[in-house]
């Protein structure tokens, strides 16, 4: 019986450019996507039903032992990335003992948000999982991925604010309600001068098929490049058109950070450390 090389597939638009270059460039007959959110896709590669997968930094960080980091390849960004974004009423260091509803999708993110309001601003909050952050009426949410970009496509905003510059940005919805958001990415970046891994591409150590494992490795690496050179082409494909223009998503992808270099396992190595004083 011939064994396929089971991938994890996250179905978020950060991503949508490299599986795109993978799926048209590379013979799949190999291989077996599984497309579903990252903590769903965490648990299947540790439990065994993946072979490897773009995965949660928290995930490699708290099972070394049972992965292979795939080099070269990250889910990063140094400074803000658009789509992890914490809404709230109030000013971020107003929010000490407030309930914080937070994506059930990502554990990175949520873990992030701990040590920003922990570390960075001296705060705890209760932290409270929800399939609809959004919906809840407390101070403040977080949202991720897709439902980040659409939540703050929905809402009016001031484009003269630079999410580089200012640690919040004004957002309206409504003539009753003003929100201020904040961008995870940015704040780690601003505090720590180090990119921030929110995912990484990892293998399980132990493969039936090592070869096949590598040379999944190699189309990865091209499927990267190719993806990074046709990034407008591959607008024109992507579900994420529904809400955000081509020249919206190019622009977002380009402030993604798709590698893994030695400045990013040290913002890792950083994170690991934060991680492990808070718990």
């Amino acid at each position: 019986m011939n064994h396929k090389l089971r991938i994890g597939k996250i179905p978020y638009a950060n991503l949508f450019p490299v599986f795109y270059a993978l799926e048209k460039e590379c013979d799949c007959s190999s291989y077996e996507f599984i497309e579903d959110a990252p903590s769903v896709l965490n648990k299947m590669l540790r439990n065994g039903e993946l072979d490897i997968s773009p995965s949660s930094s928290v995930e490699y960080l708290r099972n070394p032992s049972l992965y292979r980091i795939i080099q070269g390849h990250s889910i990063s960004s140094r400074g803000a990335v658009r789509s992890i974004l914490l809404f709230t009423k109030k000013p971020i260091e107003s929010l000490n003992n407030s309930t914080i509803y937070v994506s059930s999708q990502s554990e990175a993110s949520v873990a992030l948000l701990e040590i920003i309001l922990i570390r960075f601003y001296g705060i705890k909050c209760l932290l409270k999982p929800s399939r609809h952050p959004e919906s809840s009426e407390s101070d403040a949410f977080l949202l991720i991925g897709d439902d980040a970009l659409k939540y703050g496509k929905s809402v009016s905003r001031d484009e003269s604010h630079d999410a580089g510059k200012n640690s919040a940005l004004n957002l309206t919805i409504d003539t009753r309600h003003s929100l201020l958001i904040y961008d995870l990415g940015d704040i780690w970046y601003k505090q720590t001068g180090l990119p921030f891994v929110f995912a990484l591409w990892i293998a399980r150590k132990k493969q039936e098929d090592n070869k096949l494992l590598n040379r999944f490795i190699q189309d990865l690496n091209r499927a990267k490049e190719t993806a990074l050179k046709n990034l407008p082409d591959i607008a024109k494909h992507t579900p994420a058109n529904k809400f955000m223009t081509e020249k919206e998503i190019v622009s977002y992808w380009n402030i993604i950070d798709y590698d893994l270099t030695e400045s990013h396992l040290k913002g890792l190595g950083l994170f690991d450390k934060y991680l492990k004083a808070i718990r």
